[in-house]
């Protein structure tokens, strides 16, 4: 058997999934979702490129912009920023410029993080600022659990299915062909 590695197309396209799943489960669920993330933005920003310093304080809280602005059903906003990781606890390699990361969200924006992964159920995960515990291990609860959202239980468990189809199946190592 041989696991092939993860390349970067791979990891934006399970991203780009993982907030897709977040988006349609937050909408269906009643509350409006906006995308408001880097992404969505950077398309302006190219046009200042050779004039935007992106480790500048402002390019900083740029790239830390969350992925969306939700409002629940009673007109509170909040900012989410979505995560996709295999296994829900932070990689131990990458763990000190996650931490970083994490940071930036935290102090520019403080947001709450939404963690899909696609190791263990509860697939979808939350964090709230400032999402660590001392010893920088995320404090993470059921997404299901989030108040303030209402989550539709029906809906939770369609998108807990969709990952398990769509993202589990790729932790399954190819078998050689001969």
């Amino acid at each position: 058997m041989v696991l092939e590695k993860n390349n970067y197309a791979e990891g934006m396209l399970k991203g780009r999934m993982a907030e897709t799943l977040v988006e349609e489960l937050l909408k269906k669920s009643g509350n409006v979702v906006y995308r408001f993330g880097y992404e969505a933005i950077v398309q302006n920003l190219v046009q200042l490129e050779k004039s935007f310093d992106r480790y500048s304080e402002v390019g900083e809280r740029i790239r830390a912009i969350p992925d969306f602005i939700v409002i629940d059903k009673k007109g509170e906003p909040t900012f989410v920023e979505v995560k996709f990781r295999f296994k829900p606890e932070l990689n131990g390699k990458e763990q000190k410029r996650e931490l970083e990361r994490l940071d930036r969200i935290h102090r520019f924006w403080n947001a709450k993080l939404i963690f899909v992964n696609c190791w263990e159920q509860p697939y979808f995960r939350i964090a709230d600022p400032p999402y660590c515990d001392k010893n920088h291990n995320l404090v993470l609860r059921p997404l299901i659990n989030e108040k303030s959202w209402q989550i539709d239980e029906k809906t939770y468990a369609e998108c807990e299915a969709l990952v398990h189809k769509y993202l589990t199946p790729t932790l399954v190592p190819k078998m050689n062909k001969k």
